[in-house]
């Protein structure tokens, strides 16, 4: 890899910071809109986009990177506010597992569906940005890329 940074490696950067900060505004501007908190929007996303259904506090604190503790009262506030419920857990009656109610899945997707052309720019900015690192790849750093999966 170049050791000095290229003129378009800082246009890429700054291009990509620049949309970042722009998605975060947008989505705290439409989170707003729907009577959500980022950080409820976040939650609701985390707990309808779970693959495995209704994910556990454990899971949440995880995927959010937070205590559990703090999870639980982030869950408790969206449960007072109506946007989820506790579910026991079949396999393990003291674990709990979070769902959306109805009214959490629909505030969630009006907000999801309001940011869809916040969320395009975003991925077509990402996908330029990471076309850019690709470039900077030496051929033998090339053969150890990250399997993860591009947005």
């Amino acid at each position: 890899m170049p050791t000095k940074p290229t003129q378009g490696e800082y246009e890429a950067v700054a291009a990509l910071r620049t949309a970042l900060r722009r998605f975060l505004h947008e989505t705290h501007r439409v989170t707003r809109a729907h009577d959500l908190t980022p950080q409820r929007y976040d939650l609701l996303a985390l707990i309808q986009g779970s693959k495995g259904g209704s994910p556990s506090i454990k899971q949440l604190a995880e995927l959010l990177s937070l205590a559990p503790h703090s999870v639980t009262e982030l869950v408790d506030r969206a449960e007072d506010a109506g946007l989820v419920r506790r579910v026991e857990d079949n396999r393990d009656r003291r674990v709990a597992r979070i769902a959306l109610t109805s009214e959490g899945r629909d505030r969630f997707d009006a907000a999801l569906v309001a940011l869809r052309p916040e969320r395009r720019l975003l991925f077509d900015l990402l996908a330029q940005v990471y076309a850019q690192a690709e470039r900077l790849q030496t051929p033998a750093s090339r053969g150890r890329r990250s399997t993860a999966k591009r947005p």
